[in-house]
């Protein structure tokens, strides 16, 4: 045995690597090509599917019986036919029974089978299920010999390789699937649309993908929702079989009074979980996304009914469901990828019509097979039949033969020209059977089965009653899901997507005037129109007054920082103004060691005035000064130590600026150069000189200042400060504001606290 032995056992095979490699994921790619992502064309089924329906008729689960416990079914499909885990072939036999997953449910079930929130369905020792007329339809004949069966994995069985399928299940209840480097994608459709559809075909076997979309509108989907997908898109997907279609969620407004309405959804996209488009709508709420929507409300029992208040009654209702469809899934996108098994197991992407002629193809094969299992039934009674009648003929002799002979069936045989099963037939009648009435009544079962064979021999070697055969199954089919009957009406409707949709979600917004509150400390809140007492407004301890600006909801806000940044605020995603606000560093990157010295409304007609605490600044064209991202435009350039002082209008021809020396210097505005970024040019000169303020005016109308009183000062000598620009300056004249401003502090855009901009 020493010399024999093998150290290896004789199982280690010397082969390249990159070849073992890629003969196993070939096989491996194969195996869930065919045997669990792709459907069949001629059931529509995978084999988890077919095997669990073929497991329950076995049980005897039929639509007219009682309900067996789901582990059942389940116990049995793993057990006999299918050797994968429990939970997935439960979770497959769930889908089966949902009514919002499967257009035309193939299980019923009684029990938690989870709902369209997401929820799942309960453990499969709970629930119970049974076929459905549907499943009914697709077993129907199984056991005619009309499909082939093959050995389950352990041999002890046998299950079929496609089931007869009378029921369009492929097309009905669509399916989706993710194999190795392809997908499938197909939509449920109606049943009564697809029959019609096959039966046109039938007629006209040329007939194109226009014909067969006179009856095939599109999709039908359980959860109902209107398709706004263009009619050509519609024909190039079904004409190809790669394509998509748009759904949208199904609304009306309704009316609770005063002019107030609200929106009522009751259909929602397929596929789409409740809870969750719930919960996105919130989060878009919440985020200042959905400017037109005030709350959102789930108020669905067994009927979906999810309410949208609006923001105010004077918003549009198909604005504010345009605003959803864009940000929701309220609108979803449904592909269609008829990429199936065909009769030959080969994974290709069909056309509406291909799918059709397959099917029909099939279901001529099942008449057929169904006919010759039949006819082979009928002329083995024939013989029988023939067998008794001989025996009516010469009842005496029949009786001695069986009497007295030794071997009576060879003698039968012998005498009457009997061959072997009519000898056997007739040696097992019961003496019962020889009355005359009997007689009688073989004779009419003989001349009936006649008839019966003949019929089944003209359909065998015929197409054409073939064909016939098959659309009358169809129109029963079709009448049993008519568009009359409840299950079988169409849930999805069509309409027109809108010929124009607004980008921007600033095009949604209700203008409505609203005053913008920003604090010393920062906090920010949007009061309700513009008669608002600022004065009697509530603050955070420590905190105080620090900006007001009247605006619309429709306006942006520029904020002019002490980092030389112009920050953006939309004014509909200011928080409302009760309580103290929110930080505005929630809508902006304003950083912590940064203060704002400037907030009022944008206008892109505009020139303003930035200048630096060490004099330098520059006018700039306000359009120029928008930030596209949180984190602000550097407009101002700063040197090491140095901060934005100032950003006012400039309006007029003439600037003066007041020194923290209380130096003061006029000179003409157009000495200041129009930039769009940089550190700008000297404004106020003098060694170690400071800025403290600026203003612009119109040299016709005089300088203005007012003091922290609120009194306003005019003086007439003003011109005896004036100058060129980057000069020293001369002292404020008596009365000048001790603050060595020009205007209270906050207000540079502002003739008031409160004023119009």
């Amino acid at each position: 045995m020493g010399d024999k032995f093998d150290p290896d056992g004789g199982h280690i095979i010397e082969e390249a690597f990159d070849e073992a490699l890629s003969k196993r994921y070939l096989a491996y790619a194969l195996s869930t090509i065919t045997q669990r992502a792709l459907p069949d064309a001629r059931d529509g089924l995978k084999p988890v599917h077919r095997r669990l329906l073929f497991a329950m008729r076995e049980l005897k689960l039929n639509p007219d019986s009682a309900f067996k416990k789901s582990a059942r079914v389940v116990g049995d499909v793993i057990g006999k036919y299918h050797p994968h885990g429990d939970q997935a072939v439960y979770d497959a036999l769930v889908r089966l029974a949902q009514d919002f997953a499967s257009r035309y449910p193939l299980v019923e079930g009684q029990g938690n089978f989870g709902n369209i929130d997401g929820d799942s369905a309960a453990a499969m020792r709970y629930t119970e299920a049974r076929l459905t007329k549907a499943a009914e339809l697709l077993l129907a004949d199984i056991e005619n010999g009309t499909v082939d069966f093959e050995d389950t994995y352990d041999g002890s069985e046998r299950e079929p390789l496609v089931l007869p399928g009378a029921f369009p299940n492929l097309l009905a209840n669509g399916a989706t699937g993710i194999a190795v480097g392809m997908a499938t994608s197909i939509p449920p459709h109606n049943v009564a649309e697809v029959c019609a559809a096959a039966r046109a075909l039938i007629d006209n076997p040329e007939a194109d993908t226009d014909v067969l979309l006179e009856h095939v509108k599109g999709p039908d989907f359980p959860t109902g929702g209107t398709i706004i997908e263009p009619a050509a898109a519609i024909r190039e997907a079904y004409e190809t079989g790669r394509g998509g279609f748009r759904v949208r969620a199904k609304w009306h407004k309704e009316e609770i009074g005063r002019g107030m309405w609200r929106v009522v959804i009751t259909e929602i996209p397929y596929l789409v979980q409740k809870s969750k488009l719930v919960e996105r709508i919130a989060q878009l709420m919440d985020a200042k996304k959905l400017p037109l929507l005030d709350d959102v409300l789930d108020e669905s029992t067994e009927e979906i009914r999810l309410v949208l208040e609006p923001k105010s009654k004077l918003v549009d209702p198909d604005l504010l469901m345009e605003s959803v469809y864009k940000l929701t899934d309220l609108e979803n996108r449904i592909s269609l990828n008829l990429n199936v098994l065909d009769p030959a197991g080969t994974p290709r992407v069909m056309s509406l019509k291909e799918t059709l002629e397959i099917w029909l193809e099939h279901r001529r094969d099942v008449v057929v097979r169904r006919a010759q299992t039949r006819l082979a039934k009928v002329e083995d009674r024939l013989e029988v039949l023939a067998g008794y009648l001989i025996v009516y003929a010469d009842l005496d002799e029949v009786i001695r033969i069986i009497r007295f002979e030794d071997k009576p069936k060879d003698k039968l045989m012998e005498t009457f020209s009997l061959s072997e099963r009519q000898a056997e037939a007739i040696l097992n009648m019961r003496l019962r059977s020889l009355r005359k009435l009997e007689e009688l009544e073989i004779r009419q079962e003989d001349e009936r089965l006649k008839g019966e064979r003949d019929t089944l021999k003209t359909l065998i070697n015929s197409p054409e009653t073939q064909w016939k055969k098959v659309d009358g199954e169809i129109a029963e089919v079709a009448a049993l899901y008519g568009p009359e009957t409840e299950i079988g009406r169409r849930r999805s409707v069509f309409g027109d997507a809108p010929t124009h949709v607004p980008d921007n979600v600033e095009a949604f917004v209700v203008r409505e005037p609203i005053t913008a509150v920003l604090s010393e400390k920062g906090w920010v809140r949007a009061l309700k129109g513009h008669n608002n007492d600022i004065s009697a407004l509530k603050y955070k301890d420590g905190d105080g007054h620090g900006f007001a600006v009247k605006c619309e909801t429709t306006d942006k806000l520029l904020m002019f920082a002490t980092d030389g940044k112009f920050y953006t605020l939309d004014a509909s995603k200011l928080p409302g103004g009760r309580g103290h606000g929110e930080p505005v560093r929630l809508h902006i990157d304003l950083p912590e060691d940064t203060g704002v010295i400037a907030l009022f409304k944008h206008d892109p007609n505009r020139m303003i005035l930035v200048a630096s605490g060490q004099g330098t600044g520059f006018r700039v064209e306000e359009k120029t000064c928008i930030a596209m991202k949180k984190g602000g435009k550097q407009v101002l350039n700063l040197v090491d130590g140095d901060e934005a002082l100032l950003c006012i209008p400039a309006a007029g021809d003439s600037c003066a600026l007041i020194g923290e020396n209380k130096k003061l210097l006029v000179f003409a505005a157009d000495e200041i150069p129009v930039m769009t970024r940089g550190k700008g040019v000297r404004l106020l000169g003098g060694k170690g000189a400071r800025l403290s303020d600026a203003t612009t005016f119109d040299a016709k109308d005089g300088l203005v200042w007012i003091d922290g009183a609120g009194r306003r000062y005019a003086p007439d000598d003003w011109h005896l400060w004036q100058a060129k620009r980057a000069q020293a300056g001369k002292m404020a004249p008596r009365g000048f504001p001790r603050s060595l401003r020009f205007m209270p502090k906050g207000t540079e855009f502002l003739a008031s606290p409160v004023k119009d901009s």
